[in-house]
């Protein structure tokens, strides 16, 4: 395990001051547009397909994980007591389930595209408004279930301590480790990539590409960034400080630097919550614009039938 011979008094005292300039603007403006996602999508369109419930169950995911930056904020400077640590462990807790819903979710509307492309007959009989409900359910359930290991990371100390920081050994073991990158990152990203690149080329081997097709190619670019920016250094820094709990990255330098590097990428991790806003503005305008085309053909309908009278 990890020698307590290094110091990272300087990594915390820098940490103090970006994390937040990093949550307060995520904080603000995430909240703005994930608000505004949903009163698009719920009031506004009210055109519930398989498209629109994704996108709000994944604004409710960001929302979860917007709302508990202000802890986080708190917690970087003050110490908690230690009859807080269950209140701690749930914050924790729910902070995982915003994040890694956040993951399944895009990675859910990344296999309903690739169902919806790939398999035109086959989705009339698969994809429907109940089952994407029925997802999301199981996402929210099993998010719950995998975050649940959390209330055991913290010791039994009697200590003042620092919440979102600081996981006793029990964290960083290997089953637990492994499980989280490949599982929480590795296997819906694959899934991700595999699906967003053969629905990208699909669409553009098309002979004739219609305003729909553009911007379903649009939401999978936007899926994408929202993803692999965020996710990636996040987890990567988990796997290094992972090495270094386990004792095989034994160097001062190179410990402080990961220490470094881990606690910025989580803070840009949470960026996300932003990121995920261009994904609202593609499905928007996408449900806007079949809702358009729906009242044209209406119209024209209405215009023919008027003149054979």
């Amino acid at each position: 395990m990890v020698t307590n011979s290094c110091s990272f008094e300087d990594v915390d005292k820098l940490m103090q001051s970006l994390e937040l300039v990093i949550y307060v603007p995520t904080f603000v403006f995430g909240l703005v547009l994930n608000t505004l996602a949903l009163t698009v999508f719920c009031v506004v369109l009210r055109k519930w397909n398989e498209s629109t419930i994704y996108m709000t169950n994944l604004a409710l995911m960001d929302l979860l994980l917007l709302l508990l930056l202000p802890f986080k904020m708190h917690a970087i400077k003050h110490c908690w007591e230690a009859s807080k640590k269950l209140f701690c462990s749930f914050l924790e807790s729910m902070y995982f389930v915003g994040m890694y819903g956040s993951i399944y979710t895009i990675t859910c509307i990344a296999v309903d595209r690739y169902i919806a492309i790939q398999h035109p007959f086959r989705a009339k009989d698969i994809r429907s408004p109940k089952a994407a409900i029925i997802v999301c359910v199981i996402i929210w359930c099993l998010a719950l279930v995998a975050t649940s290991p959390i209330y055991g990371f913290r010791d039994n100390s009697d200590k003042p301590f620092h919440c979102f920081h600081g996981f006793s050994d029990k964290g960083w073991s290997l089953a637990l480790i492994g499980s989280l990158e490949v599982f929480g990152f590795l296997l819906p990203a694959t899934v991700l990539m595999v699906c967003s690149v053969q629905n990208i080329r699909t669409l553009r081997q098309s002979q004739k590409q219609s305003a729909k097709s553009r911007a379903g190619e649009r939401i999978m670019y936007s899926s994408l960034c929202a993803f692999l920016i965020p996710f990636t250094p996040c987890h990567l820094g988990i796997f290094l400080q992972f090495l270094v709990r386990q004792g095989i990255i034994t160097s001062c330098q190179s410990q402080t630097s990961i220490a470094l590097f881990v606690q910025v990428a989580m803070c840009l991790a949470n960026v996300t919550c932003c990121l995920d806003a261009i994904c609202y503005y593609f499905i928007a305008k996408e449900v806007r614009s079949s809702r358009e085309t729906f009242r044209l053909s209406i119209s024209q309908r209405r215009t023919t039938s008027t003149s054979e009278v």
